[in-house]
């Protein structure tokens, strides 16, 4: 397994409903750790590299409902 970190930025405010769904996101698949920033406005997402490329990421997170963009 590669372990890879990618940071996002989120594009609406923190809120409870959101930190559900980036709690819910832990259990997509390729996805091992999601990290909120300082600032409660960027995320660092870590990742199993074998099994989702970059692009991946991202449009795991929108499906997930949770608006985020690579920075």
């Amino acid at each position: 397994m590669t372990k890879v970190q990618k940071r996002f930025q989120l594009q609406q405010p923190l809120d409870e409903a959101l930190m559900q769904q980036i709690a819910d996101a832990h259990s997509l698949y390729g996805i091992e750790r999601i990290i909120i920033g300082s600032s409660n406005q960027d995320l660092v997402v870590e990742v199993d590299a074998t099994r989702m490329r970059s692009a991946d990421i991202e449009a795991a997170l929108q499906r997930a409902g949770i608006p985020a963009v690579a920075i």
